[in-house]
């Protein structure tokens, strides 16, 4: 059990191998190139989703809001673009990202200066979020017929066999691995996380550790809105609702500690890409899709008491390692005082 806790990753990848063979046998078509990279097109959102979850984590925090913060900034800009059809859309793109960070740093200010917990901040501003996208909108839909053609169909364009939306998804994979891994701020991320008085003392600020991994949350989420609105080609209040949970779920399937501190890129990526994989199956074998949420409730129980087993296993090599240390230490002044 402990070798395969230790190479999760891996055990995912075989996972989802062994998921995509099974259902072909069903589906002869659903393990084919075309329907592969329909698969991970279809997933984009929801990776990017749970890499920006991901930052929260790391710090022991979380949250509930991305879904909210992507309704509100998808409706934003879509009604821009009905607007103001002459906003070029890398203008567009820009003002996403900048909603969305926006609508993180509230989150982040919560946490890091009023202090509140972080799944209270935003459970409320999940609520508030949403409520903005109503008082927005007014209630009404953003629909294709009045949206320009160049706002819905740039992610819908394929490149080399796989659309500029999953392109978009590995572009930002790519990004967010090297931040984790070869920056100061991801170091910050993990150290924040694992041992936060330790993570004081080695001068890294927690409080605005978290305020930074809220707004990389928000800004991602913004960057979806506008992913989520030209892929459906309708902006409404109620887009993406309860896919906040969808993201803690990829984010906990993949290793991702709720605790703080563990868990990798590809660890994410993978547990969004096992979500994926089974709503994209469930018609094949003709389950009803009403069943996704308890066969997910399901897995997050299970990858929860997988991180629990790891974390306490890690919690009794530290102690008795720390015995072993003592032990020597007193051993050594008895064997001088008898030499």
């Amino acid at each position: 059990m402990s070798r395969i806790l230790k190479y999760r990753e891996l055990l995912l990848l075989v996972i989802n191998l062994v998921l995509i063979a099974a259902f072909s046998t069903r589906a002869p078509g659903f393990a084919s190139p075309k329907s592969l990279a329909n698969i991970f097109n279809d997933t984009s959102i929801l990776i990017i989703l749970a890499l920006g979850q991901m930052a929260v984590l790391l710090t022991r925090s979380i949250d509930l809001s991305v879904a909210a913060n992507l309704s509100f900034t998808g409706m934003a800009v879509a009604m821009l673009n009905s607007a103001h059809p002459e906003v070029p859309l890398p203008l567009l793109i820009a003002a996403a990202l900048g909603i969305g960070a926006g609508l993180g740093a509230i989150n982040g200010f919560m946490v890091w200066k009023i202090g509140i917990p972080a799944i209270v901040a935003t459970l409320g501003t999940l609520t508030i979020y949403r409520g903005m996208a109503f008082v927005l909108s007014g209630g009404a839909w953003v629909n294709q017929t009045q949206m320009t053609q160049a706002f819905l169909n740039t992610p819908r364009m394929p490149v080399l066999g796989l659309p500029l939306l999953g392109w978009t998804a590995i572009l930002v994979i790519a990004i967010i691995a090297i931040v984790f891994t070869r920056t100061i701020f991801g170091r910050s991320l993990y150290a924040a996380g694992g041992n936060p008085t330790a993570a004081l003392y080695a001068g890294v600020d927690v409080g605005r550790t978290k305020f930074f991994a809220f707004m990389l949350s928000g800004a991602l989420s913004g960057l979806c809105g506008y992913l989520w609105v030209s892929r459906y080609a309708v902006a409404y209040v109620d887009i993406a609702a309860g896919f906040e949970l969808d993201t803690v779920a990829a984010c906990v399937i993949g290793g991702i500690s709720t605790l703080g501190g563990i868990g990798s890129v590809g660890g994410a990526v993978l547990g969004a890409l096992f979500l994926g994989v089974i709503k994209n199956a469930l018609p094949v074998i003709e389950i009803s899709p009403f069943w996704q949420m308890a066969i997910s409730g399901l897995v997050i129980i299970i990858a929860v008491l997988l991180n629990a087993r790891q974390d306490r296993r890690k919690g009794r090599l530290i102690l008795r390692d720390a015995a072993k240390s003592r032990s020597v230490r007193v051993a050594t002044p008895v064997e001088g005082a008898a030499a």
